[in-house]
C-alpha cells in the first residue's frame, strides 16, 4: 500500500511526494522534506506512536494501518485536543465502494430480522475481523437499536469455537483468509421469505487511490479527528 500511495501521489498534479519512510527510516525526514501531511500504512503496533509523533511535529495525518480499535481512537482524540490546528483521518477502508456498502447495511439493517457479515482478505493482513468489518457491524448494530429490533434469532446450541465467527454488537462477522484475495465483503441480509446482500469487492490496490487523495486533499481543513471517508463524501455534496 505504502508504494501504491507513493505512486500515485507522485502522478497527481496537485500534491508533492517529499519523503518515503520506511521500517528503520527515522521520521524526522518528515520534517527535513517540510511534510505537510503524512500518510500512514505500517503496523497497528507502530501506527500509534507514529501519529504521536507527527501530532507533535505538526503534521496533519491520514492513516490508513489496519486494527485501530476504540482504545487507540480515544488516544488519537486526546492528542488531537491538545494540538488542536492539526488534523488526523483514520480510514478502516478508503474504497469510496466500501464506504457506499457500509451506509447502504446500516440503511437496510432495520427492515430485516437477520444480517451477518462475511468478510475475506489475503492471508498477509494482520486483523481480523478487519476494520471495515468490525465498522459495519456498528453501523447495522446501531441501526437495529434505533429501530427497536430484538436479537436476531438463532437456536445454535452446539457449536464448534469460531463456527459462528465472532459477535459485534450483537452482529456475527465471519474473517476469511486466503491467497489470491484482496479485499471484499459482503453483507447479508434475511427476512421471512427473501434475503438481501450487499457486496463488495476490491481487486487491486489502486481501488484504494482515490479514497487516499481524497483524505490528503481534506486533511488539513479538518482539525481533530475525524473517522472513516463518510464526512468527506458529504463534504463533497
Amino acid at each position: 500500500m505504502g508504494t501504491e500511495v507513493c505512486r500515485t501521489i507522485e502522478a497527481v498534479h496537485d500534491l508533492e511526494l517529499v519523503a518515503a519512510v520506511d521500517l528503520g527510516d527515522p521520521l524526522s525526514a518528515l520534517t527535513d522534506g517540510g511534510a505537510d501531511v503524512a500518510v500512514d500504512f505500517t503496523r497497528p503496533d507502530a501506527a500509534l506512536d507514529n501519529v504521536r509523533w507527527c501530532v507533535a511535529h505538526g503534521i496533519h495525518t491520514v492513516i490508513g494501518t489496519s486494527g485501530f480499535s476504540a482504545p487507540k481512537l480515544a488516544v488519537v482524540r486526546d492528542l488531537v485536543e491538545t494540538t488542536p490546528a492539526v488534523g488526523v483521518i483514520v480510514v478502516p477502508n478508503f474504497a469510496i465502494g466500501a464506504v457506499l456498502m457500509m451506509d447502504f447495511a446500516a440503511r437496510a439493517a432495520r427492515f430485516f430480522t437477520s444480517v451477518e457479515i462475511v468478510e475475506s482478505h489475503h492471508p498477509g493482513k494482520l486483523d481480523a475481523p478487519s476494520g471495515t468489518a468490525v465498522g459495519t457491524a456498528e453501523l447495522v448494530a446501531a441501526a437495529r437499536a434505533a429501530a427497536g429490533l430484538e436479537a436476531m434469532p438463532d437456536a445454535t446450541v452446539d457449536e464448534r469455537p469460531g463456527a459462528r465467527g465472532t459477535e459485534i454488537n450483537g452482529v456475527r462477522v465471519h474473517s476469511v483468509r486466503a491467497a489470491g484475495l484482496v479485499a471484499h465483503q459482503e453483507v447479508l441480509l434475511g427476512a421471512a421469505g427473501e434475503t438481501l446482500t450487499i457486496r463488495h469487492d476490491s481487486y487491486d490496490r489502486a481501488s484504494f487511490m482515490p479514497g487516499v487523495t481524497l483524505a490528503v486533499r481534506a486533511v488539513a481543513g479538518r482539525p481533530g479527528l475525524t473517522v472513516g471517508l463518510g464526512p468527506l463524501l458529504e463534504d463533497l455534496g
